[in-house]
């Protein structure tokens, strides 16, 4: 099973409303089909009234496993869906990787 694949199958213990995991591991200095560098969108009514480093802390224990082993950057977006809608359904995008020797 890929990463990707378990990171969003974790990820459905939250019953999200919207769910988006994308591997960004292309955008790095990291060999072909690398699966090293996530970004999650994650909606969901769970969210509701917890502060947004509670929503990080709930998610990187539900992907302890992963973050201890292949995962080398994850980039998490964590919304309810009040904040979702009141976005537009927009979360911000990713910053350009600046390689492992750049400055």
């Amino acid at each position: 099973m890929s990463v990707q694949t378990r990171i969003e199958d974790k990820l459905q213990i939250l019953e999200p409303t919207y769910l988006q995991v994308e591997n960004e591991s292309h955008r790095h200095s990291v060999p072909p089909n690398s699966e090293t560098h996530f970004k999650v969108t994650l909606v969901c009514e769970a969210f509701e009234g917890v502060r947004k480093i509670k929503r990080h802390q709930q998610i990187y224990a539900l992907l302890a496993e992963e973050l201890a082993g292949p995962v080398h950057a994850l980039a998490l977006h964590p919304y309810t869906p009040q904040e979702w809608q009141s976005r537009d359904g927009a979360r911000p995008d990713s910053p350009n990787c600046l390689g492992g020797g750049a400055s």
